[in-house]
C-alpha cells in the first residue's frame, strides 16, 4: 500500500519542482541579468536582438535602416575586400553598367561651373529624336531650374533617369543663344556597350577594345569579329587594360573562341562551392588567327580569367603590364527591401592551377587598396625586373613558367611612358584645366569641328591649331602658371591629351581611341609580335637534367588538385 501511495504523490512532486524552478529561474533573470543577452544566443540572434533592443530603448529615436546600412559593409569587409553590401537606392546604379542597357534619355554629360553640359547623344536615342544636341547645357528639369550647387552626378542622373516610357520635360540654353528651348524626352532604353572600339589597326590586323564583361560582351564581341572579317584581319588584339571585369559567364564564351576542344579555361572552388570545371567545346571560329592580348595594372577578375586562360594554354601573346591580381568570386544576393550583397563564395583558378588573387587581411583593405600605389612606388611600372611574385611557379601547356598569387605577369613587359612628364603636365591634367579646355575650345568651334568626315581629319586639322599654346594662355588665366620650358618637354603628351579629349567631345568613344593608339607603345610592340610570327608562344628551351637528358622543369607548388591539374593539361 505504501508503494501505491507513494506513485501517487509522484505527479504532484513533480510539478511542485517545476513551479519552484520557474519562480526561482525568473527571481534571478530579474536581479542578475541585468541587460546582457541571452549567453546561448548565436551570432545572429545578437544582433537581431542588439537593433531591437536600441530600437525600443535607445534615448533619441533611431532610423534603423540606416544603422545596418552602415553595419552590414563593416560585418563583410571584415572577410575580405570584394564582399561588399549595395543599399537598396545604390542598386541600380551599380549594377546598370554591367546590363545590357538601362532606361533613360540617353545623353552623356559634364557638370562645368555648376551647369549640366552635353557631352554627346546617342545616335537614336530619346534625347537624339527629341532635338537635344552635344554642346546644350541643360538649366532645367520638368520645369524646376536646375544649376547651382543643386547639380550634382548623382542629383542629375535622379531626375533623368526612370522608367521606360515616361516623359521628361528638359530646358537647355544652347551655344550662342540666350533663349532657353523646351524639350519633351521620352525615356527609353539606353545600350550599355561593353566593347567600345573595333577597327583595323593596319592592313592585317584587327583590334577590339573591351571596357568590361557585361551581359552583352559576347554577342558584340561576335559582330566586332565578324565586322573586322569583312576587312579582311589576319591578327587579332584584344585589348583589356583598364577592364575590371564584371560576368564570369562572358569571358569564358569569349575564350572558348579562340581555343580548340577540351581545353580547361578556367575553374572555380570554395568551401560550400564544390569545383567548377569551364572547358572549350571547340565550336570557336577564331582558333587559330594570331592573338595579342593586351593588360596593364586596371585589368582584374574577368580580364584576368581571359588573360590567363589564353597565358596558360599558349594561345596568345599577353603583353603590357602585370594585371590587379583579383581571384575572388562572388554571388549576388538580394534582400526583400530590394539591397544585396556580393559574398565571396569561391576562388578562380587558371588552366594551370594558379589562384591569382593577390595577398589580403581581412578587415584591414588599406594596403589592399594601395597596392597599385606600392607598386608604382616600387618601380613595377617601370621596370619588369621590380615585379615581386609572391606565389608558387606553375607551368603553361608547354612548360613556360607562370606564376601566382597576384596577378597576370605579361609575357611582353611594356613599361608606362614617362617620356616628356614633368610637373606641369602632371598639375595640368591632374586638375582638370585639360578637360575644361578641351570643352570649351569645343563648343566655341562646334559647328567647324563638326565638319571634318574622319578622325585623322580632324587630327591633321588640330595639328595646325597650336592647341598646347591656347591651353598654356588659358591655364595661366586660371592659375597654373605657364612654364614655358617644361611646355616644351611635355608638348607631345600635352598636345595628345588636350587634342584626345577634343576629338572624344566632336566624334565617339572609338576614335577617341583609335587616335589615342597612334602613338601607344604597346599596341606598337603588339604590332611587332605580329611582325616577327610571334604571337604564338614558343616552348622553351630543354634543360638537361642528368644522365637520361630529360628536361628538367619545376613541379608546380600546389595542393595535389593542382598537380592533378598540371598532369591533365601536359
Amino acid at each position: 500500500m505504501k508503494t501505491n501511495k507513494s506513485n501517487r504523490l509522484m505527479p504532484l512532486l513533480m510539478a511542485l519542482c517545476v513551479v519552484i524552478g520557474i519562480v526561482i529561474g525568473t527571481f534571478y533573470a530579474n536581479h542578475f541579468s541585468g541587460n546582457r543577452l541571452n549567453i546561448i544566443n548565436s551570432g545572429s540572434n545578437r544582433i537581431n536582438n542588439l537593433l531591437h533592443i536600441i530600437d525600443d530603448q535607445y534615448v533619441d529615436k533611431v532610423n534603423i535602416d540606416s544603422l545596418v546600412d552602415i553595419a552590414m559593409p563593416q560585418i563583410l569587409a571584415d572577410l575580405d575586400p570584394h564582399s561588399v553590401y549595395i543599399s537598396a537606392k545604390d542598386v541600380q546604379q551599380v549594377t546598370d553598367d554591367l546590363k545590357g542597357s538601362f532606361s533613360g534619355v540617353g545623353v552623356e554629360f559634364v557638370i562645368r561651373e555648376d551647369t549640366i553640359h552635353v557631352q554627346g547623344v546617342i545616335k537614336n536615342g530619346p534625347a537624339d529624336q527629341a532635338g537635344i544636341r552635344a554642346g546644350d547645357k541643360i538649366v532645367s528639369v520638368d520645369g524646376k531650374p536646375f544649376v547651382g550647387k543643386t547639380v550634382t552626378n548623382s542629383e542629375a542622373m535622379k531626375r533623368l533617369k526612370g522608367p521606360k516610357d515616361t516623359k521628361v520635360k528638359i530646358g537647355v540654353i544652347r551655344y550662342g543663344e540666350k533663349k532657353i528651348r523646351q524639350f519633351t524626352v521620352t525615356r527609353g532604353d539606353i545600350p550599355q556597350k561593353s566593347i567600345s572600339a573595333a577597327y583595323m589597326i593596319d592592313n592585317n590586323t584587327g583590334y577590339i577594345k573591351i571596357k568590361n564583361f557585361g551581359e552583352n560582351t559576347y554577342p558584340e564581341l561576335l559582330i566586332a569579329l565578324a565586322k573586322l572579317s569583312q576587312e579582311g584581319f589576319n591578327n587579332l588584339v584584344i585589348d583589356l587594360r583598364d577592364n575590371t571585369g564584371g560576368y564570369l559567364q562572358p569571358a569564358v564564351q569569349m575564350a572558348n573562341e579562340f581555343l580548340p576542344k577540351n581545353r580547361l579555361i578556367v575553374y572555380t572552388e570554395g568551401r560550400k562551392s564544390p569545383r567548377q570545371d569551364f572547358k572549350s567545346d571547340g565550336r570557336g571560329s577564331y582558333q587559330n588567327i594570331p592573338l595579342v592580348v593586351l593588360i596593364n595594372e586596371g585589368s582584374a577578375s574577368a580580364s584576368e580569367i581571359f588573360a590567363g586562360a589564353m597565358q596558360d594554354n599558349d594561345r596568345a601573346t599577353i603583353i603590357g603590364r602585370r594585371s590587379f591580381g583579383k581571384g575572388l568570386v562572388q554571388k549576388q544576393l538580394e534582400f526583400p527591401d530590394g539591397s544585396m550583397i556580393r559574398l565571396t563564395v569561391a576562388r578562380y583558378y587558371t588552366p594551370s592551377g594558379r589562384c591569382i588573387q593577390k595577398p589580403y587581411t581581412g578587415g584591414d583593405n588599406k594596403d589592399y587598396e594601395e597596392d597599385l600605389l606600392v607598386r608604382y612606388q616600387h618601380g613595377e611600372f617601370f621596370s619588369q625586373d621590380s615585379i615581386k611574385h609572391t606565389g608558387p611557379a606553375y607551368h603553361t601547356t608547354i612548360g613556360r613558367t607562370v606564376y601566382g598569387g597576384g596577378g597576370i605577369t605579361p609575357d611582353i613587359f611594356v613599361p608606362e611612358d614617362t617620356l616628356g612628364m614633368t610637373s606641369y603636365f602632371k598639375q595640368a591634367s591632374m586638375s582638370g584645366l585639360i578637360l575644361q579646355f578641351a570643352f570649351n575650345y569645343t563648343d566655341k568651334n562646334r559647328p567647324k569641328l563638326s565638319s571634318f568626315g574622319s578622325m585623322q581629319e580632324l587630327s591633321d586639322y588640330l595639328d595646325k591649331q597650336n592647341t598646347v599654346d591656347k591651353f598654356a594662355t588659358y591655364a595661366d588665366k586660371n592659375g597654373l602658371k605657364r612654364r614655358n620650358l617644361m611646355i616644351r618637354k611635355s608638348y607631345k603628351l600635352l598636345k595628345l591629351f588636350i587634342n584626345s579629349r577634343i576629338i572624344y567631345n566632336i566624334m565617339d568613344e572609338e576614335d577617341w581611341i583609335e587616335y589615342l593608339n597612334l602613338e601607344d607603345n604597346v599596341i606598337k610592340a603588339a604590332l611587332n609580335v605580329f611582325k616577327n610570327n610571334a604571337a604564338f608562344p614558343k616552348k622553351p628551351e630543354k634543360k638537361n637534367s642528368g644522365k637520361d637528358g630529360k628536361t628538367a622543369m619545376n613541379k608546380p607548388k600546389a595542393t595535389r588538385q593542382n598537380e592533378m591539374e598540371y598532369i591533365q593539361l601536359t
